[in-house]
């Protein structure tokens, strides 16, 4: 069980609507509890995290059998809304994102991460409106911001807001705590240079991080700098009436992410919906992705492609639990199984010979010593956690090996004992047995008791017979008795080994996360282009837009009868259009298509 005390145990008793009960006494008065199962604890941890709480995790760490006085016990790490890495906390096709500000001089600072995946940004803001604008983008879970900051009156209403200290949002000491997580002696490289809010914002996110995790996180490699011109400006009330990813009445079927959406893996979703929330204005990249689109269009290759991505696992939150130590073995068979469909993907994307595509040919690449690696080590199929043992296969390990043999085997060991025994005795009625109190022993009846060979050891008298043990016997209770517990051990040895190795392909894996997202989202659009009969878009670099026929694609997909098409130009010449009409005629649909 997970037990809490006094006022703890009152408020998650409302809130869980637990038993409270009572335990032992303080200055006279009862002292209230509750508790929950250690097994179903997640399921609870969820619901406690979507109230906004944050929860710290105790754990025994001491052994009871060697421990003199109460066993160890520390906190381990406190879950909080915006640092959770839980697969049954989390959302499959949402980001779940920590942020930080710093106001300053030049504007505001802000910086986000999702320890699930490992992914870490920073940026500058002239303004509060502008910093409105990306946290509408963004939704954090969790808001970072220094304890005497006068927040922005558009941020009033923002959940999830948690004051800090001041001094954590420092340059100086931000930049310091960077440099030292991601093992360089500048942030020059990381295009932060003279960025100070920016480096402030990372720096209290990365300490709060360290806070509550309490341990290395290995996965947090780099941090990038976005720039707010990269992308197209919107602010949170275009945001909300575009319907980006909900409509006004908060239905996702009724969104553009809704239409759009035909994903077949989560990395694939959280990927379209990042571009759906940031259109790009660098026209290489739209063109590359144009192109890439247009060549799984001319092949019809998207439906092969999505049926190996169906077989994918979420690689990115995967990597972050294993770096986090918290990966589950079935998290390593999902893992494995993922690993093997990368050969059928990277033959498939080359045999389309389309150099749009090479790109993510290249982030793709099978990685056959991970592959093996797992594919030797871990059962198939694993048991679900490591505690139950049956994690590591069998042949993997000599010595786990040997001791599951013990365990498994003494029953056999037990009968071919007893059948040399009477052979050397002469007594047929021997019996070889085990029991909890007495352990393994020989029995022989009274009346056969003084023909017990000298090795015998009387161990226990009984009424009507003697039970005795030999050196031999001895030796393999010893083994027995500790076989279990030692093959525990041992797994919980290879299995940590497994997660270091498999941390030095973090690079690797997180290349190969990337390219999965990408080409789930590229095939999708290819898809969905091709059922809506949708064509490609001309980008020029001259101010201006001509739409033939256009139409709305979400009013479109709720009708039942055609969509009647509409033209748009626009022009430095001509750069108003007057639409008039009755209501519930279709202007604000007219604009919002445009």
């Amino acid at each position: 069980f997970y037990e809490l005390f006094y006022e703890d145990a009152r408020r998650v008793a409302a809130l869980l609507d637990l038993t409270l009960t009572h335990r032992g006494q303080s200055a006279g008065e009862p002292i209230p509890m509750a508790g929950v199962p250690y097994h179903a604890a997640e399921g609870y941890l969820a619901r406690l995290v979507k109230m906004g709480e944050s929860v710290a995790i105790c754990e025994q760490i001491g052994d009871p059998a060697t421990s003199k006085g109460p066993v160890e016990r520390k906190v381990v790490r406190i879950v909080t809304p915006g640092t959770l890495t839980d697969e049954a906390l989390l959302e499959d096709k949402r980001d779940n994102l920590l942020a930080a500000i710093v106001p300053g001089k030049g504007g505001w600072g802000l910086a986000w991460a999702e320890l699930a995946s490992g992914r870490f940004r920073a940026m500058e803001l002239p303004d509060g409106d502008a910093l409105a604008g990306e946290l509408a983008r963004l939704a954090p879970a969790e808001l970072l911001h220094p304890e005497d900051a006068t927040l922005p009156s558009q941020l009033a209403d923002l959940p999830g807001r948690r004051p800090r200290p001041a001094w954590h949002f420092g340059h100086e000491s931000g930049a310091r705590a960077l440099c030292s997580q991601f093992g360089v002696h500048d942030l020059a490289g990381f295009d932060l240079t003279g960025h100070d809010l920016a480096i402030g914002a990372a720096g209290a996110l990365l300490a709060y991080l360290n806070d509550t995790q309490r341990a290395a996180l290995p996965h947090l490699t780099g941090i990038g700098l976005e720039r707010r011109e990269d992308g197209l400006l919107l602010d949170p009330v275009a945001r909300r009436n575009l319907e980006l990813d909900s409509s006004l009445s908060g239905e996702r079927r009724h969104s553009l992410l809704g239409v759009l959406d035909r994903t077949v893996t989560a990395l694939g979703a959280r990927e379209l919906r990042r571009w759906l929330h940031r259109p790009l204005r660098d026209r290489a990249v739209l063109l590359a992705r144009q192109e890439a689109i247009g060549a799984l269009i001319d092949t019809r290759a998207h439906e092969g492609l999505q049926d190996l991505l169906r077989e994918t696992a979420d690689v990115e939150r995967i990597l972050a639990r294993i770096a986090l130590r918290s990966a589950r073995p079935r998290d390593l068979s999902a893992l494995r199984h993922t690993l093997g469909q990368l050969p059928g993907l990277a033959a498939g994307l080359a045999a389309l010979g389309r150099p749009a595509l090479n790109p993510l040919q290249d982030l793709l690449q099978p990685l056959p010593d991970a592959h093996h690696l797992l594919t030797a080590a871990i059962a198939e199929p694993p048991a679900a956690l490591l505690r139950d043992g049956g994690v590591i296969a069998e042949g993997y390990d000599a010595e786990l090996d040997e001791l599951r043999a013990l365990s498994i085997n003494a029953d056999a060991f037990l009968l071919e004992l007893e059948q040399r025994e009477r052979e050397r005795t002469g007594i047929p009625t021997l019996k070889v047995a085990y029991n909890r109190v007495h352990g393994f022993y020989i029995e022989l009846s009274r009346a056969q008791s003084d023909k017990a060979p000298a090795d015998y050891v009387r161990r226990q008298t009984l009424k009507s017979a003697e039970r005795y043990i030999t050196p031999e016997l001895k030796a393999y209770e010893d083994k027995v008795l500790s076989a279990r517990e030692r093959a525990l051990a041992r797994e919980k040895h290879l299995y940590e080994g497994l997660l270091d190795v498999l941390i030095e392909h973090r690079a690797a894996l997180q290349r190969v996360a990337e390219g999965l997202a990408g080409l789930d989202v590229l095939c999708t659009l290819a898809g969905r282009a091709l059922a809506l009969d949708w064509c490609c878009p001309v980008l020029s670099d001259e101010p201006g837009l001509d739409i033939q026929g256009g139409r709305h694609p979400v009013v479109e997909a709720t009708l039942e009868s055609p969509f009647i098409a509409n033209d748009t130009a626009l022009s430095p010449e001509q750069s108003l259009l007057l639409i008039t009409g009755p209501n519930m005629g279709g202007k604000s649909t007219y604009m919002r298509q445009t």
